[in-house]
C-alpha cells in the first residue's frame, strides 16, 4: 500500500514511516507542501498521513487541495487538538484526525481501517484459487494453511492477486515494494518474485506465477 507521509520533523517522520514500513506500507515522506505537492505528481497513492503544521503553509489547504483534485483517503495528524481543530480537518475531507503524540500501532491500525472502507481498496479480502490473501491483516492462506511469506513477497502477492490473469509491469512492483528514496538494485524485484513462486509451489498453490519476458508477471489461475 503505497502511503504518503508529509511531516516537517525528520525523527518523527523517521520513526512513523519505519512502523508502518515494517507493516507493509511503501512510505514516501515529505517535509514540506511543495514536497508534497511534486509526489502526488509523480506517484498513485493509496493513502496520505497529513500534518499541519508545515514550513510553508498550512496543510488544511493541501488537503482541500486534494480533494478538489479527486483525493484519497487522508488521516490529519497534529499537535492540533482543540475541537474546532478537529472540526476543521474533517470538514476539509480528512478521513480521521489523530492528535500527536500518537502510539504507531494505534496509527497502523487507523490506516488499515480507513483502507477496508467501501471504495477505498478493491478489497480487504482477495482470492486466486486456493489462495486467500487478507490484505488487512497481511496473512495469506493456500489450501487454508499459512503461507510464509515476508513483508516483501506479501506486497507482490497483493499486487498480482488484485491484477490475476493479467500482466503486472515491473513498474507496478517496484512501487508496491519501495518507497521513492530506496535504491532498487536490478533483480531486487525478480528476487522477491522468485521467493514468492517458491512458497506457492511449496505450498502447492494451484495457481501459476508467469515472468512475461522484458515485461513483467503474472498471477494465473485457469488453465496454463
Amino acid at each position: 500500500m503505497r502511503t504518503l507521509l508529509v511531516e516537517d520533523h525528520p525523527a518523527l517522520a523517521e520513526a512513523i514511516a519505519g512502523g508502518l514500513a515494517r507493516a507493509g506500507f511503501a512510505v514516501d515522506v515529505a517535509g514540506s507542501i511543495a514536497e508534497a505537492t511534486e509526489a502526488v505528481s509523480l506517484a498513485a497513492y493509496d493513502l496520505a498521513i497529513l500534518d499541519l503544521g508545515l514550513p510553508d503553509g498550512n496543510g488544511l489547504d493541501l488537503l482541500r487541495r486534494w480533494q478538489d483534485q479527486g483525493g484519497f483517503p487522508t488521516i490529519v495528524m497534529t499537535a492540533r487538538g482543540a475541537l474546532g481543530d478537529r472540526v476543521a480537518g474533517l470538514d476539509s475531507g480528512a478521513d480521521d484526525y489523530v492528535v500527536k503524540p500518537v502510539e504507531i500501532p494505534e496509527l497502523v491500525a487507523r490506516c488499515r481501517a480507513i483502507l477496508r472502507r467501501p471504495g477505498n481498496r478493491e478489497g480487504v479480502v482477495l482470492t486466486a484459487g486456493c489462495i486467500r490473501l487478507d490484505t488487512s491483516n497481511r496473512e495469506a492462506l493456500c489450501h487454508e494453511q499459512p503461507l510464509a511469506l515476508g513483508r516483501r513477497e506479501m506486497s507482490v502477492l497483493e499486487a498480482l492477486v488484485r491484477r490475476q490473469n493479467k500482466v503486472v509491469p515491473r513498474t507496478v512492483l517496484v512501487e508496491a515494494l519501495y518507497d521513492r528514496e530506496t535504491e532498487v538494485t536490478p533483480n531486487a524485484v525478480d528476487a522477491a518474485v522468485s521467493r514468492l513462486r517458491r512458497g506457492l509451489t511449496d505450498a502447492g498453490a494451484d495457481v501459476s506465477l508467469r515472468t512475461i519476458r522484458g515485461v513483467g508477471w503474472m498471477l494465473s489461475t485457469g488453465a496454463p
